[in-house]
Order: structure tokens, then C-alpha cells, then sequence
């Protein structure tokens, strides 16, 4: 079997090194050979990780720092470091979702929550408090609005599901006239410690309470109308003030609206996202609004005073001068949509289309040829059948 590394070496660190320095060593290296921040070099990074848990492991106990300090590696019966949780006592496992085990070691599940944050999906702190006061979960919503409503605002009234406090028992899940008792197991914590006699000195370790699943609480008598749960699932009306000028996949956020907190926590809150329906005649560019207006040949020929239909459904006098092609485009400024959180507004844009009529009556096609003929054109010639 290959001899193990020094510990002190492993971590960077020398034999006089404080506690302090010894986690901040480990942290650093923990996070560097973390299996799932090497998706390309996983299986030598997962060896190091292995390594550097197992020297932190043992120079953070005082007892076994000590007893490594005197006897090093191989320890007085030559198997230190084995029984760890990354040693080959069956505590050390490793999956697609991350690394698991650590919840029969508190330190150690702590440690990566407070850096990995869960960032990589491995670390998991088993031995979370539960019994503490703990904000309730966000809701998610999608609201469906108009193209009208986006450029106006609106106020509009929906229904959700959620669950909130059970008036019966007021949220305590105990039978009116009773109230919870402390878990005597646990004594209110949630967690129960259990302290094991080793050829190494005395090894504690944490679990979550079984009595009461990490509550610290237990209800004898349950409240008949939410049974013990302290909630009870409900669909209030909500209204909903959408501003103007939000567009498409926008979110609107109303704190306190989402499930309700545990043990005082606060209420989560609900995230609304908006989507704008498609219209027929407008679109929209940032803030401004763009739509194509229909224009006569004699409009675009001799210039013409349009009105222009506005989103809010009133209309805009606009002058367009002779001699105007199609594809041209007109602004209107701040006539487009209000910035959210800006004073500033977008323009209305409109690009003409010259339309050119596809019958024409007997005197309005002469007209057509005496106005060819004064440009100098040949105008075409209506030619006659085969049998005509």
C-alpha cells in the first residue's frame, strides 16, 4: 500500500499551523479538486479531494492531531484515518447529484454549505436546523395580457393556490384547547447526538431528530381541520397592478404573496411573469411602437394628411409630402411606450405601403393614360384575344 502524504503537507500548512489556518487551507483546497468543478479531470480531482478530507479530518480533532502528531499516519494500531467519513468506512459515497454522507458529520456538512452554497450539487447539510423559523417557499405564475394592456397599464385580479394558516388551530396543527409539547427526545433542538467509543478516543456525531423529524416539536392531538399540518391549501383572489410599459417574459414580484413562513418566518413571495399577446397591427422595438399604414397612389403621389391610429385607440393628424415612396418611414415622438422606472418614452413609427388599385373604371384608367402620356410614358396596350 502507497504510503500517505503528511497531512500538514496535504493542506499547505505547517505543524505549528491555528485551527483557523488549517480550515481556511482546507476550504480553499476543498473547493479547487472538487469532482464537480473538474467535469474534465473528475476522477484524479475526486483522489485529491479524498486526500485533503482526510488530512482536514484528522487535524481538526485536537485528539487525533495529537495521537497524528506522535504517531503519524499509520496511527498506534496502523489504521488511522480509515473509519473517517472519506476513509473506507463505508461513509463516503459519490453520484451524479454530488457527494453524500455528511450528515453524520455535522462539522463537515457545514463547512461546504457556508462555500459551496450548494453551487456545485454536492455538498448538502443534513444537519440543518428544521426547527427553526424558516421563510416559506416563492409561487411562480404566468399572467397573459394584451398588447394594449403592456402600453396602458393595468390592474387585474387573479386567483392562485397556496397554502395559509389554518384558522382552527391559528397554524399550530394542534387540536384547539392543546398546543405542541417539547420533543422529548431531542429536547427541542431536532437533533439528537450520540457519542461512540473508539481505539481513537470518543467520536460524536449528529442525526436528525426521528421523533419528530427535526421539528422539536410533537403534537399529540392534532387539529382536525388541517391534521397537524398548521396550513391548509386554499385559492385566494390576488390583485395585481401590472405598470405600464412592461413587456414580454417581465416578471412583477409581490413580497409576502407566496407560501406562508415556518416557526415566524416570513411568507415567501410570488413572481409573475408576463406575456403580451400578439397584435394584428402593432409591434414593438424597446419603447417604440412600429406599424405599416396602408396609403392611396394618389396619397402618396400628391402628399396627404393621414390620421394615424395611436395604441391608446385615439388618432395623430400626420402629414406626408408628394411625391412619397412606399417603404417610407414616419416618427411620431413620444407617442410609444413609458420606460418602466424612466421618464423616458419611445416614438411611434409607421412605414407606408403604397397600394396600387387592381381595377380601375373606364374614366379613371383614362385619367391614368392622359397623366402617362403628360410624363413622357408609353402607356401599355390593352391587347385583344385570339377570338376577340
Amino acid at each position: 500500500m502507497a504510503e500517505k502524504r503528511d497531512y500538514y503537507e496535504v493542506l499547505g500548512v505547517n505543524k505549528n499551523a491555528t485551527d483557523d489556518e488549517i480550515k481556511k487551507a482546507y476550504r480553499k483546497l476543498a473547493k479547487k479538486y472538487h469532482p464537480d468543478a473538474n467535469p474534465n479531470n473528475k476522477e484524479e480531482a475526486e483522489a485529491k479531494f479524498k486526500e485533503v478530507n482526510e488530512a482536514y479530518e484528522n487535524l481538526s480533532d485536537p485528539q487525533k492531531r495529537r495521537m497524528y502528531d506522535q504517531f503519524g499516519a499509520n496511527g498506534p494500531q496502523g489504521g488511522f484515518g480509515q473509519g473517517g467519513p472519506f476513509g473506507q468506512g463505508g461513509y463516503y459515497s459519490y453520484s451524479s447529484s454530488g457527494f453524500d454522507g455528511f450528515s453524520d458529520f455535522g462539522d463537515l456538512g457545514d463547512i461546504f454549505s457556508s462555500f459551496f452554497g450548494g453551487g456545485f450539487g454536492g455538498a448538502r447539510r443534513g444537519n440543518a436546523r428544521k426547527n427553526g423559523p424558516s421563510k416559506g417557499a416563492d409561487l411562480n405564475v404566468r399572467m397573459d395580457i394584451t398588447f394594449e394592456e403592456s402600453f396602458l397599464g393595468i390592474e387585474k385580479e387573479i386567483v392562485i393556490t397556496r397554502d395559509e394558516e389554518c384558522n382552527h388551530c391559528h397554524g399550530t396543527g394542534a387540536k384547539p384547547g392543546t398546543s405542541p409539547i417539547k420533543c422529548p427526545t431531542c429536547h427541542g433542538t431536532g437533533q439528537v447526538t450520540q457519542v461512540q467509543n473508539t481505539i481513537l478516543g470518543q467520536m460524536q456525531t449528529t442525526r436528525t431528530c426521528s421523533a419528530c423529524h427535526g421539528t422539536g416539536e410533537i403534537i399529540n392531538e392534532p387539529c382536525d381541520i388541517c391534521r397537524g399540518k398548521g396550513t391548509i391549501r386554499k385559492q385566494p383572489k390576488i390583485k395585481v397592478k401590472i405598470p405600464a410599459g412592461i413587456d414580454d417574459n417581465q416578471t412583477v414580484v409581490l413580497r409576502g404573496e407566496g407560501e406562508p413562513g415556518k416557526k415566524g418566518g416570513s411568507k415567501g413571495d410570488l413572481y409573475i411573469t408576463v406575456k403580451v399577446k400578439r397584435h394584428s397591427i402593432y409591434t414593438r422595438k424597446g419603447n417604440n411602437v412600429l406599424c405599416e399604414i396602408p396609403i392611396t397612389i394618389t396619397q402618396a403621389s400628391l402628399g396627404a394628411e393621414l390620421e394615424i391610429p395611436m395604441v391608446d385607440g385615439t388618432k395623430e393628424k400626420y402629414k406626408i409630402p408628394e411625391g412619397t415612396q412606399t417603404g417610407t418611414k414616419f416618427n411620431i415622438r413620444n407617442k410609444g411606450f413609458r420606460a418602466i422606472n424612466s421618464n423616458s418614452i419611445g416614438d411611434f413609427i409607421f412605414t407606408v405601403t403604397v397600394q396600387t388599385p387592381k381595377r380601375l373604371s373606364k374614366e379613371q384608367r383614362e385619367l391614368l393614360v392622359q397623366l402617362a402620356k403628360t410624363m413622357n410614358e408609353q402607356p401599355p396596350v390593352k391587347k385583344r384575344g385570339l377570338f376577340g
